[in-house]
């Protein structure tokens, strides 16, 4: 896989910009707009003038450098998909839950009780956001991060494993001719192997909820 994307590239200089670095004697800004309302202004033929010529320089801008926006999928990358997209994700996930400027809104049913808007403090006008809105969009970040690290490193999953496993096959079922035709796994003189299914399951759980807050909210992950 190979990504290059760059960032918005804006090459568009007005002809307000250039008049108002030209005409430094100007003391207030306003003259160079708001001409259609003040018949033949000053500065309205230099804009009509200014204003193909900015257009072309803008063309020319855009085609010489172009927004790079290059995605290259090799075959690898979708034998365990999952995993591939996780090492892309994450680390984006976290920028955005150290950056954001915003939030969306975030459904009471996703989130803890103490987080609800139900639970917030009564609000001064009804059409202010509760004072838990923020917090629920933190929370969900937070337990999208969680799943997306479990994802990529599943040694979450030791805490619950102990001892160490020995098991062994034989024999317990034959033909007429005394040969096998089944065996089972059975416990060896050393296996001392135990985990903590419930406790994983409650994890597990954990982890694909945060996927699934992912996917619901995916159209906010915006900063």
């Amino acid at each position: 896989m190979k990504i290059y994307k760059s960032g918005y590239r804006n090459h568009w200089v007005s002809p307000y910009t250039i008049l108002k670095t030209v005409c430094f004697w100007e003391k207030d800004d306003d003259v160079f707009y708001n001409h259609e309302e003040v018949p033949g202004h000053k500065y309205d033929k230099w804009v009509k003038f200014l204003n193909p010529i900015c257009g072309a320089w803008l063309k020319f801008l855009d085609f010489v450098h172009p927004q790079i926006n290059y995605v290259k999928i090799d075959r690898y990358d979708t034998w365990s998909m999952d995993h591939t997209l996780a090492d892309i994700i994450l680390p984006m996930l976290k920028q955005l839950k150290e950056n954001t400027h915003g939030a969306p809104y975030v459904d009471d049913e996703d989130v803890p009780e103490e987080l609800k808007s139900t639970s917030a403090p009564p609000k001064e006008n009804e059409y202010d956001a509760d004072g838990n809105h923020h917090k629920r969009w933190d929370w969900a970040l937070d337990e999208m991060i969680f799943a997306f690290e479990c994802k990529i490193d599943d040694s979450w999953q030791d805490k619950f494993r102990s001892g160490e496993m020995d098991k062994k096959t034989v024999a317990c079922k034959w033909d007429e001719n005394g040969k096998a035709t089944m065996y089972q796994w059975i416990d060896g003189p050393n296996h001392t192997y135990e985990c903590d299914y419930e406790g994983m399951q409650v994890v597990q759980k954990r982890i694909t909820n945060g996927f699934r807050l992912f996917g619901k909210y995916y159209e906010g992950l915006w900063d």
